[in-house]
């Protein structure tokens, strides 16, 4: 019954925006889950008006008023009524000069009582444009931050991964936790070649012996 309600919502929203007859532009890559569904409703509306890039810049725009303290304790505050929430979220979006495409998004999540998930389907959103673009997205983790010459090495090495026309957005983080070693992740491949998993998968070997 869940699915067959979020199903009406996300047509709900892809439909108001574009012609009810026009048929769904499906992303160059699938995001699941009930954010991956607003974002794909979001990117073929946007496709079909050739609003793809500005869509992503006014999405960036509703990204850093959530973050905005002020606005956050109201429209992500679960005991706040939902009309208040989407009346303080329409005018910070109206001072914000955002298009009526966006507008309509947060309007229908905020019927749909999800805005907590407006965070989520920018970034579902974003992945959908990256792809689009031909980035193919890459965090790599290590327990210290790289240098300049091992960046270097490391995107060298990635390249490798790539097909033509694509390139890498590369996203480095560093977590102690790891000891050494690094953890990548690229498209749809995850590599973890940390000191930390050593250790475990060497500590259960020889548990079992």
């Amino acid at each position: 019954m869940a699915a067959l309600m979020l199903g009406q919502q996300v047509r709900q929203f892809s439909t108001s925006v574009v012609r009810p007859a026009a048929k769904l532009v499906k992303p160059p890559i699938q995001v699941y889950g009930v954010e991956g569904r607003y974002a794909t409703a979001l990117f073929s509306a946007a496709s079909k008006q050739n609003k793809l890039d500005q869509m992503e810049q006014e999405l960036g725009k509703v990204s850093a008023l959530i973050k905005d303290p002020k606005l956050s304790s109201i429209v992500m505050n679960p005991h706040v009524k939902r009309s208040i929430k989407q009346k303080t979220f329409s005018d910070a979006l109206s001072k914000a000069k955002v298009s009526p495409m966006t507008i309509n998004l947060i309007n229908v999540l905020a019927d749909n009582g999800r805005l907590t998930l407006t965070g989520d389907v920018i970034t579902a959103f974003g992945k959908m444009m990256s792809a689009h673009r031909g980035e193919v997205i890459c965090t790599v983790t290590t327990a210290q931050p790289l240098d300049e010459a091992n960046l270097a090495d490391l995107k060298v090495a990635l390249n490798g991964f790539l097909e033509k026309g694509e390139t890498i957005k590369l996203d480095t983080k560093s977590d102690p936790s790891i000891l050494g070693g690094m953890i990548v992740s690229i498209g749809d491949k995850y590599v973890d070649m940390s000191t930390k998993t050593k250790i475990q998968k060497l500590t259960k070997l020889i548990k079992e012996t």
